[in-house]
């Protein structure tokens, strides 16, 4: 551990054992898959969303950075806005045959 390591337990219980060792648990992220083996699946929600039209995508298998390229991409391909969120990517509008179009010329040949 870095020997200035507080700031990265901030609210965290500690135990009164004088033999306890803090262990930080590393998430293990899967390896981001082949694009034509992605199981990527395109819906149109709108509830609890205020009413408002969102197309998200779900089922990438990889690491948070290849998902956050891939919604920056589709982000610009569509000219709207969006976030990367818990797994998804959430495109604002309705924009599920472009999507569908732009992941299958991208080469994610699942994308449905």
């Amino acid at each position: 551990m870095k020997k200035n390591d507080w700031k990265d337990r901030l609210n965290i219980v500690y135990s009164t054992n004088p033999d306890f060792r803090y262990e930080q648990e590393g998430k293990d992220e899967a390896e981001t898959l082949d694009k034509n083996k992605q199981p990527l699946r395109v819906n149109i929600e709108k509830k609890g969303r205020g009413g408002k039209t969102v197309t998200v995508i779900k089922g990438f298998i990889g690491t948070e950075d290849d998902l956050k390229e891939l919604g920056k991409l589709l982000k610009t391909k569509c000219g709207t806005g969006g976030s990367v969120k818990e797994g998804e990517i959430l495109i604002q509008g309705d924009f599920k045959q472009r999507l569908v179009e732009i992941l299958r010329n991208e080469g994610y040949t699942q994308a449905k």
